[in-house]
Parts: structure tokens; sequence; C-alpha cells
């Protein structure tokens, strides 16, 4: 009585969607979610210690900031955050960019066809005089 409609977008969904590009790309998404985090611990308990304690100034750099006027609830801004996102923009786009020409380059080396053998070198001139005087006499 009751038929199951199904739409037809629906199989060409799975079909895109079960590619193996697709999967891959999800992977990608997940440890790069995780890359993120670990650079962004890289940046902030590590290289921002470090930037503070080289200018003598004690703050992290996330607290950097400041206000627009003295007022007590005035606009604050957090310039050091955006700071700290940029330099974990840098690294992330460093190490991506990196990997992918590593990864460019073991598949050229991967997809070069093996070098030919070096052509013969051309017979001299001598040789092939004294080739057909042989030849002329065998006919004889």
């Amino acid at each position: 009585m009751f038929q199951k409609i199904k739409p037809a977008w629906v199989d060409e969904f799975k079909k895109f969607a079960l590619k193996g590009n697709v999967v891959d790309m999800a992977i990608g998404v997940i440890i790069g979610g995780a890359f993120s985090k670990i650079v962004t611990s890289l940046v902030k308990d590590i290289i921002t210690p470090a930037i503070s304690m080289l200018t003598g100034d004690t703050k992290n750099l996330a607290e950097l900031s400041f206000a627009l006027s003295d007022a007590k609830d005035a606009p604050v801004i957090k310039y050091g955050v955006f700071c700290q996102t940029v330099l974990d923009f840098l690294i992330i786009a460093l190490t991506i960019f990196w990997a992918v020409r590593i990864i460019c380059k073991l598949r050229a080396r991967k997809a070069e066809p093996a070098p030919e053998p070096p052509a013969p070198a051309p017979t001299p001139e001598d040789i092939l005089l004294l080739r057909e005087i042989r030849d002329a006499l065998k006919n004889k």
C-alpha cells in the first residue's frame, strides 16, 4: 500500500559521499582540527612566553590589549589575541605548504618513468667503410 518514494538525488548523493576523496577529506579535516590544537598550544604555551621573556614583558601575548577610553566599561581592543591567531595561521600554513610540497615531490618521483638507456654512439665512418670492404670481398 505504501511505497517508498526515494528522490532521484539520493543515489547520486550516495555515490558522492562514498567516494574515496570525500572520506580522505573527512579524515584530513579531523586530523587538521587536532593539528590546529597542537599549534595553538605551541604558540600559547611555548612561543608566546619566549617572546614575552625576550621583550621583558611578563604578559601573555593573548593578554595584550588597550582600552579605547579611560571609562570603566570602555571597549577593549585585544590585539594580542589577533597576533596569536595570526601566528597560529602562519605555522599551520607553513606546515601544510611543506607537507604538500613533499607529497608532490614523492608523487612526481613515483610517476617518473625509468630513464631510458642511452642510445648507442653512432658507428665511426672508418668502421663503416671497413664493413663495406668486408662485405664486398665476401660477395666476390
